[in-house]
């Protein structure tokens, strides 16, 4: 059993970092001479995803500087790597940013607010996913129209959240730690009036999210009365390389990654059709497959078998020590999150691809950026800083984030200094890849 240190020696050695490295030293942005190129870097990404899909990620990512955003973690990886590091390490989300967290259900089908993907998560210093969801925070504000000085404080408050939060989980057990977790029934009664209506919509559309909802809208039954996946190219389509036979080879090696009592769930369905699905938009490109599985009397069962790659953090932090991409993601997301899908697992195809498995519809809610007034917006930040901070807590040492941050608002400001000034960085990144595309040098398509 390894040494556990008491609670004040992990405060002190957060203390300690922070004279070492001062809160100071993480504010504003400054691009250096070396600076690697955003549009190479993804470019690179490009060489390892699905051809004929890569114009529709760079489609999705062209439309404003937040979809940009959203598509560009590795050049934000790159960018961090250059900053001052606390040396305090956490399970990183990796793309922490605000349209990463949101309601889904747990197994007890309770709603929880939590972070939603785990793609690019990784063992690294705290204050990179801090960092990557403030600079979000003022990238969806821009796109808003909020005033400058609104959108800072939102910014402030998402901060402010996550170290308070910090604080008070440094000073629980270890234990309640773990079974903490930011529920709806807590949500509603935290926020403030004005942005209960935002939240209510959430939680309501979240409880109509699952694969009963889903049936009639991704399939119909064909002329031999079988139940199909309908195609809407370019965005669900069915393929030679997705097809029941190549989920069905990867079904055995994913099946033992589930708890014993959830085989025995698995084992009450058989699959019946499969086809490509496009989601999201950084991991466009990424083989993303859907299956529907029926359990007989139209007992419908969704999974979403995703393509795993190395994170992009790896590039500047050490690499993975779990034996596959799958298990990488599967791992990070039961450290950080509060209740995982009871049928979350991974596989490994017989291509070498790494995947990692879910339900593709589970009760789940996430920020229509599009729709939020400044009252939602700051409520939404703090609700993803105090997830946030529980992940970190779960999966690192409270205590010493908690000593790090203090208890003054040095940390708060100059996150505040450093998201309003990489989004600067990324609206003229934004500009740079447009601009490759008007050139001719990327091929985009909308993807609609």
């Amino acid at each position: 059993m390894p040494t556990v240190a008491s609670r004040d020696d992990r405060r002190r050695a957060g203390s300690e970092a922070r004279v070492r490295v001062p809160p100071a030293a993480h504010a504003g942005w400054r691009p250096a001479p070396d600076r690697p190129d955003p549009v190479a870097l993804l470019e690179e990404q490009a060489a390892t995803r699905v051809p004929d899909l890569v114009p529709i990620r760079y489609g999705r990512m062209a439309v404003s500087p937040f979809t940009f955003y959203r598509g560009a973690a590795l050049p934000m990886a790159a960018d961090l790597a250059a900053t001052p590091a606390s040396g305090i390490v956490v399970q990183l989300c990796g793309d922490a940013h605000l349209s990463n967290f949101g309601l889904f259900a747990s197994p007890e089908r309770d709603l929880v607010f939590d972070i939603n993907d785990f793609d690019e998560t990784l063992q690294g210093p705290f204050e990179w996913d801090v960092k990557r969801l403030a600079a979000s925070l003022v990238v969806a504000g821009r796109s808003r129209g909020f005033d400058a000085r609104a959108t800072r404080h939102v910014v402030h408050r998402a901060v402010r959240t996550y170290r308070e939060r910090m604080a008070a989980f440094a000073e629980m057990r270890a234990i309640d730690v773990y079974y903490s977790r930011v529920d709806a029934a807590g949500i509603l009664a935290y926020v403030d009036k004005r942005a209960r209506p935002f939240l209510q919509l959430a939680v309501k559309a979240a409880h109509h999210h699952d694969a009963l909802h889903e049936l009639p809208k991704l399939t119909a039954v064909d002329a031999q009365g079988r139940r199909r996946i309908v195609d809407h190219p370019p965005v669900i389509t069915h393929l030679p390389e997705a097809t029941p036979d190549v989920v069905t080879e990867g079904a055995a090696g994913y099946r033992e990654s589930l708890q014993e009592d959830r085989r025995v769930l698995l084992d009450r369905y058989e699959i019946a059709d499969v086809a490509m699905k496009v989601v999201g938009v950084g991991s466009v490109g990424l083989y993303a497959v859907v299956a529907l599985f029926l359990g007989g009397d139209d007992d419908p069962l969704f999974l979403q078998f995703k393509q795993a790659e190395a994170s992009v953090l790896e590039r500047f932090l050490s690499p993975s020590a779990q034996p596959s991409h799958g298990v990488r993601v599967v791992a990070g997301q039961r450290r950080l999150q509060a209740a995982s899908d009871i049928l979350l697992g991974w596989a490994v195809g017989a291509q070498g691809r790494h995947w990692y498995v879910r339900q593709l519809q589970d009760q789940k809610g996430g920020a229509v950026v599009d729709a939020m007034t400044i009252e939602d917006l700051t409520t939404w930040g703090e609700l993803c800083g105090w997830a946030l901070a529980r992940g970190h807590a779960r999966s690192g040492q409270p205590a010493e984030i908690a000593g790090y941050l203090g208890d003054d608002p040095a940390f708060d400001h100059a996150i505040g200094d450093f998201a309003v000034a990489y989004a600067d960085q990324n609206e003229l990144d934004h500009a740079a890849f447009v601009a490759a595309i008007q050139s001719g040098r990327l091929v985009a398509e909308s993807g609609v």
